[in-house]
């Protein structure tokens, strides 16, 4: 019998990137989102799709329906969406998230994975950052999100299976394109205005291919359960700082991109290790920052944006402004 495997939020960044390889790899798959970014996802027979809020526990409920594995992704994502409605973000982000383990228990789900963040460190001196060091949130986004992963750990049995994956900032091309997260940032108004304004620029920023990111969620499916139950991985690659990521932006879109320097009173440090990946499952990114910026430029150099520096869809706060999540 093929593995059917849930993914909450599926319609977004990660989530329109990993579904087409889940289906590639022969499983059946249940997406769980309201599509308001829209709906990028592969049609199939195998996948079935739920235009539904996570808190809707009666669709939540049929969306488990004989399902192996949950990847939980659906989150209002990152910490500007989550403060333009905090009592909103709690709600989706924290509230509903027992409910929903305890759902998939009862639904006898073997697996949980859950997209947590390795903003959950808050900032620290140390230069590797594993997963046994001691969270410091800053903001209610990551305070939720350690929290929890501290609810789902409470559920590790022999039946039920908890991973937490803390990523690192994801890079690159999507179907559901974010233009709203570093790198993507960059990219996008070195291409389209040649002129980048670095806030800072020592800071540093840890990041991941999303091409990397949905390997390690297919990793998290497929590996054996005595090694990935009950724990917690950094998935990252690079720790660059914000300059250097201005400077390989230019390198890859054009000599003629201006960078322009200015100074921030942000001047939060982040960087994580992920050796425990490494050495425990074998996992190792395959691409760079660099390919993410190159693909992009090739996204940008084909057309595959509409209205790229304004289009709503592309910027998850714009998006959320403009419509009314209650």
């Amino acid at each position: 019998m093929k593995k059917k495997i849930l993914v909450t939020g599926g319609g977004g960044y990660v989530g329109s990137a990993l579904i087409p390889q889940l289906l590639e790899k022969g499983y059946d798959v249940n997406v769980i989102d309201l599509m308001i970014y829209g709906d990028t996802l592969p049609k199939s027979d195998y996948l079935k799709i739920f235009k539904s809020d996570i808190r809707d526990m009666n669709n939540l409920k049929l969306s488990l329906k004989d399902v192996n594995t949950v990847i939980h992704l659906a989150c209002i994502s990152n910490d500007p969406s989550f403060e333009l409605d905090k009592d909103l973000g709690k709600k989706i982000n924290f509230d509903i998230f027992e409910p929903m383990v305890e759902a998939a228990v009862e639904a006898k789900v073997q697996r949980f994975i859950y997209a947590s963040s390795s903003s959950v460190y808050g900032v620290k001196e140390e230069k590797n950052v594993s997963e046994d060091m001691s969270l410091k949130p800053l903001t209610d986004y990551s305070k939720y999100k350690a929290m929890c992963e501290k609810i789902l750990l409470k559920y590790v049995s022999e039946n039920f299976t908890p991973i937490i994956v803390r990523p690192a900032t994801v890079c690159g091309f999507s179907p559901r394109q974010r233009l709203d997260l570093v790198v993507n940032i960059l990219s996008n108004l070195a291409f389209n205005k040649n002129k980048i304004t670095v806030y800072g620029g020592p800071q540093l920023r840890p990041n991941i291919h999303i091409d990397d990111m949905v390997d390690a969620y297919l990793l998290m499916v497929e590996e054996e359960t005595k090694k990935v139950s009950g724990q917690i991985f950094n998935v990252g690659y690079e720790n660059q700082s914000v300059s250097d990521l201005a400077l390989t932006v230019k390198e890859v879109i054009g000599q003629n991109v201006e960078i322009l320097t200015e100074a921030t009173d942000d001047n939060r440090s982040y960087h994580i290790s992920s050796e425990k990946i490494y050495k425990e499952l074998g996992f190792k990114p395959k691409k760079t920052v660099k390919n993410a910026i190159e693909d992009l430029f090739n996204a940008f150099k084909s057309n595959k944006f509409k209205d790229p520096l304004t289009n709503e869809y592309y910027f998850n706060i714009k998006r959320m402004q403009n419509i009314k999540l209650k």
